[in-house]
């Protein structure tokens, strides 16, 4: 199952810097972790956040219990008014084929998509950039030679 959970992080007035930075550095360690394990599908900073820190994540979750449980071991859980939606499947949701409903939609293709690309023309150009020195030398001869044969 799939929620999409909004998190509205308010730290309490007078708690020490360092415990905050402690508090996010764990909970960024926290969030990597559960993103490894398959938990954390997406996570999003929303803009708008005046004083506090919101953010939006897209989690999977066997159950509502087990959401909960893997919310409550966050470290700034204490912090936070967290808001959950469960996600169900929408029958029209383009990213999964249609169930056997007997319905059935017609879709445009998509000109940008169903174009071809031309194939790439791919012209060869040969730069050389030296500084020569004042006496002549083999690097002189080199680059008269690749200045007078460019293959």
């Amino acid at each position: 199952m799939e929620y999409l959970v909004e998190f509205d992080v308010h730290v309490p007035e007078g708690t020490a810097e360092l415990l905050v930075a402690e508090r996010t550095t764990a909970e960024a360690a926290a969030a990597a972790e559960l993103a490894d394990q398959g938990y954390l599908v997406r996570l999003w900073k929303l803009s708008d956040s005046g004083s506090g820190v919101r953010a939006l994540g897209l989690f999977r979750a066997a159950t509502e219990t087990e959401l909960d449980a893997l919310l409550a071991g966050l470290p700034l859980y204490e912090w936070m008014h967290v808001t959950v939606i469960r996600l169900d499947a929408h029958p029209n949701d383009p990213s999964h084929p249609p169930s056997n409903t007997g319905v059935r939609f017609a879709r445009r293709p998509d000109r940008a998509m169903s174009a071809k690309l031309p194939v790439p023309r791919l012209t060869r150009i040969y730069r050389l950039e030296a500084t020569l020195g004042p006496r002549p030398g083999s690097l002189t001869r080199l680059a008269s030679n690749l200045l007078a044969n460019p293959k």
